[in-house]
């Protein structure tokens, strides 16, 4: 494996110069391949285009798009004459560029359009040291004269490729010299923080940090040379980033796609993937909407989809039992648990068998007919989620990781999953559970903080030692926050986050998200929100399925005119209300001070850059503020 991030990218595209490297989707909806020989060359260009410009080893590049195919063109050039990019998409807030743009010190702008150019100037009077911007899409002459006012120049990302091809014309090898130059343990990029617990930090990852994962990961999620990954997720973000290069470095095509059902549906079938990526949200949208068209649907073909799913639910429960693919915590005597699951495990296979080829080998269909595994990252994926996919035969393996560690920890391999964890730690990273009190090592199989430590570990927080010293110890082991327990097998499994722990006021420490994630399995609840600190009783803000709520309101009827009168009224909280009561209980493991005292409904969805972060997790402490007066009114 090469050292740095260019080095490899050029191995690829020396090895399979004609495979498609990127399939981007274009105005009139189709979607056209650029080789890995053609985006390596633009790389180059770009890269010397930079040099040019003035660019030296170690200036701070700012790189404020979307998904698209000059992304990672621009950045494996610029990372190639050691520059650093300073990430973030087009959602980012004025707030957001200002304190991200001036903390990182940066002089240049890689901006997707014109509407980021505008963001930009109007803050130019707090970002003094910005001179240059550089627009992936030809900017306009209005752009051209605002730039001017604000003493900064704007470069069409096709001018900077004409002036790095005269460039290294001019200077031939010197951009090949620059990339030769560079180290294992160079700085690639300053990912900022996604926000979900405070203020952004800005994580430093090495070129190191990234490739120190690959050869292990490779061989979880395995791609042949022309195989395609279908990409929802923000580039900006760590694990689309690694993600990316996981795809690039097997010779694979990376696919740009939306995270929105149609589109997604539509791609799928088009591009006929190998591999999806995604955010937990995205899985449970295909499966919420699975279960939304058979209901739609009703008579006998839901019928049959009900029973043949709880069949096959039963089966792979018992399968995973049998045959070891289930978390262990213990010698839990497994064998004798074989004359009584056995038969019933005879006795479903054909009936599962008969469901797959009726019903489920439909569902599959939609995926494509070269589809081999969705990987989940970037949250925690919902229990009814994961065994669904898994009892109708498709293969959704969860990941785990952090912006800090590169970010990925671990992941299932697509080969032999094991269900209940998130894989063991990948073979470059060491892992251990501590007391969050004393830091001892609990060993195996028992609860505390998650520490991890190997290179594929941040080299720190820029600008803030004194932040990377609280999550970074002198023995090089990294507090990632995460309550976790380690199998017999060393797998991790997920319980939790420290700060998200609620404290209430009889000492009961109690974990949010198993019981968010309980709740909106109930069709009628999209998104929950638990809280409860510093309180007697847990209460809940919850964002209902609209949808659903509209056709309960149909079949009951209940004569309101619109949406918001359905979400204040009395029938629709008392649904609501039953179906946490249903599931928050004694007989599903949850204890007495784990049960919802009180909701409150809201109106509108949850949004990224509000409530959600770039990655669609909760940004909890932005809920408290957001909706301070309907959580007073719940614990009054």
């Amino acid at each position: 494996m090469e050292t740095t991030l260019p080095r490899l990218f050029r191995k690829t595209a020396q090895t399979y110069p004609d495979i498609a490297f990127q399939m981007s989707r274009f105005n009139d909806g189709h979607f056209e391949p650029t080789t890995y020989k053609d985006a390596f060359e633009n790389s180059l260009k770009f890269a010397g285009g930079l040099l040019d410009m003035g660019i030296v080893r170690g200036d701070h590049i700012g790189l404020i798009s979307d998904n698209r195919r000059e992304w990672q063109q621009a950045d494996i050039g610029l990372l190639a004459i050691g520059a650093v990019d300073v990430p973030r998409g087009c959602d980012a807030t004025v707030g957001d560029l200002e304190y991200i743009l001036s903390f990182a010190e940066t002089k240049t702008v890689i901006v997707e359009n014109s509407s980021q150019i505008n963001k930009i100037l109007d803050l130019k009077d707090k970002l003094p040291l910005v001179k240059t911007l550089i627009c992936f899409e030809k900017s306009t002459e209005k752009d051209a004269e605002a730039g001017k006012a604000a003493g900064v120049e704007i470069i069409d990302f096709e001018e900077v490729l004409r002036r790095g091809e005269a460039f290294n014309e001019k200077n031939p090898g010197k951009v090949t010299e620059e990339m030769e130059k560079g180290k294992w343990d160079d700085l690639a990029t300053i990912i900022f923080t996604s926000g979900t617990t405070g203020m952004p930090k800005g994580v430093m990852l090495t070129h190191g940090n990234f490739i120190s994962q690959l050869d292990d990961i490779d061989e979880r999620i395995f791609l042949n040379p022309g195989d395609r990954g279908l990409l929802v997720l923000p580039i900006w973000h760590a694990f689309e980033r690694s993600v990316e290069y996981v795809v690039f470095s097997q010779g694979a095509t990376l696919c740009y796609s939306k995270p929105v059902g149609p589109v997604l549906l539509a791609d799928l079938k088009t591009l006929n993937p190998q591999i999806l990526p995604a955010v937990p949200r995205v899985f449970e949208a295909v499966y919420d909407g699975i279960y939304r068209q058979m209901r739609k649907t009703g008579g006998i073909v839901n019928t049959l989809f009900k029973f043949f799913t709880n069949i096959a639910l039963f089966h792979s429960k018992l399968d995973r039992v049998l045959f070891g693919k289930t978390s262990r915590f213990g010698f839990d005597m497994r064998w004798l648990q074989w004359p009584a699951y056995v038969l019933p495990w005879l006795i479903c296979y054909p009936i599962k068998l008969l469901g797959g080829a009726l019903v489920f080998r439909k569902i599959r269909a939609m995926l494509g007919t070269g589809f081999r595994a969705g990987v989940a990252g970037g949250g925690a994926l919902p229990p009814a989620v994961d065994k669904f996919f898994w009892a109708i035969g498709v293969k959704l393996v969860e990941g785990y990781g952090l912006t800090e560690t590169a970010p990925i920890v671990s992941v299932r391999p697509i080969r032999r999953p094991i269900f209940g964890n998130v894989g063991a730690p990948i073979r470059e990273l060491a892992a251990r559970v501590v007391d969050p009190e004393t830091g001892k090592d609990l060993g195996k199989c028992k609860k505390g903080i998650l520490e991890l430590k190997g290179p594929t570990v941040m080299k720190g927080y820029y600008r803030q030692p004194e932040l990377t010293a609280r999550v970074i110890n002198d023995r090089g082991w990294f507090n990632t926050g995460d309550i976790a327990i380690l199998t017999v097998n060393n797998e991790i499994c997920l319980r939790g986050r420290m700060k998200d722990t609620i404290v209430q006021t009889g000492g009961e420490n109690v974990e949010p998200l198993p019981i968010e994630m309980k709740m909106q399995e109930s069709r009628f609840i999209k998104t929950a929100v638990v809280l409860g600190q510093d309180q007697r009783y847990l209460a809940a803000l919850i964002v209902p399925e609209k949808v659903e709520v509209e056709a309960f309101c149909k079949e009951a009827k209940l004569d309101y005119k619109n949406y918001s009168a359905m979400v204040r009224s009395p029938e629709v909280l008392h649904m609501i209300e039953t179906e946490v009561a249903t599931r928050i209980n004694a007989k599903n493991g949850f204890k007495s001070y784990e049960r919802i005292n009180k909701i409150a409904l809201l109106e509108n969805e949850f949004e990224v850059g509000k409530e959600l972060s770039a990655k669609q997790e909760i940004a909890r402490f932005k809920i408290n503020d957001i909706y301070a007066s309907e959580i007073k009114k719940l614990f009054k």
